[in-house]
């Protein structure tokens, strides 16, 4: 008798996204753009691989499709947030569940591998852990950098009721923990000095590394792709027709572009064309 593949894991994504921002003067971190890509989209770029992706915060046009939440009443902490973004991973068929902050600078999609792998397995063989968290350079767990298995995740949201204030770290302290160390993935962005530094180029790129890389797996010259636009139109895609067009519009721009030589000036000339179709759709009637 042939014996079965164990089933594909099933990871789903929760990003917290609501937080006030206060030592950044108030604003929106998730918007926060760095070499061209927002902090939000950076880390739903890093974790492509989940099945579903809610994202606890106010909705915004962003480079994958994503579910949204908020917390009831918004504003009343982290845990409270969680809790509303697992709520929303329905139906409640996933062996895993990873939670993010939006401001992840570091995160990768190798990153995030490493976090699932740690936990990679059936939840039912017996004692093990419940929760694969990254332990930054100073000895700390990162809560909102760590991956869940499901079940142990949700009961433990309901064992802690009520949520209103209670610290994530009260999350990691009912569960039985595989310490993962971060190689820089939950270092954040608190401050300005931190957000200058990203936006001098001293923070890591993840998506230029991922360009590089994938341009060198299909023998494509990537150094005429104008990321940032192409982000950009992927986003105004999302937003002025419809969220699946994000990624159909980037391709087709990218067909067109390589059908007519695929250099510099052909891609900002299909980019340019893709752009004034959608602001004619956009604009007052």
């Amino acid at each position: 008798m042939t014996p079965q593949r164990p089933a594909m894991t099933r990871l789903g994504i929760v990003v917290l996204a609501g937080g006030s921002g206060r030592r950044l003067g108030g604003v929106d971190k998730g918007a926060l753009v760095v070499n061209g890509v927002s902090l939000l989209d950076g880390v739903l770029l890093a974790a492509s691989s989940a099945v579903r992706t809610v994202v606890v915060g106010e909705p915004r046009p962003t480079v994958r499709d994503v579910g949204w939440t908020r917390e009831d009443p918004p504003g009343t902490g982290p845990l409270a947030g969680l809790a509303a973004g697992v709520a929303a991973l329905r139906p409640d068929d996933l062996d895993l569940i990873g939670v993010f902050a939006t401001d992840l600078t570091g995160l990768t999609p190798d990153d995030v591998r490493r976090l699932t792998d740690a936990l990679d397995g059936p939840a039912d063989t017996g004692p093990g852990s419940e929760a694969a968290v990254f332990v930054d350079a100073e000895g700390h767990r990162q809560p909102l950098a760590a991956v869940y298995r499901a079940g142990a995740l949700r009961r433990v949201l309901r064992e802690l009721q009520p949520l209103e204030g209670r610290p994530m770290r009260a999350l990691l302290r009912a569960l039985t923990l595989t310490d993962v160390s971060d190689h820089g993935a939950s270092a954040d962005c608190d401050t300005p000095e931190q957000l200058a530094t990203l936006r001098a180029g001293k923070g890591r790129d993840m998506l230029e590394d991922w360009v590089a890389e994938l341009g060198e797996r299909l023998s494509l010259p990537v150094g005429d792709v104008q990321v940032a636009e192409i982000l950009d139109l992927a986003r105004d895609a999302a937003h002025n027709v419809d969220r699946p067009a994000a990624p159909l519009t980037t391709f087709l721009v990218g067909y067109a572009a390589g059908l007519k030589g695929g250099g510099r000036d052909e891609i900002v000339a299909a980019l340019g064309e893709a752009v004034r179709l959608i602001e004619s759709r956009s604009a007052p009637e």
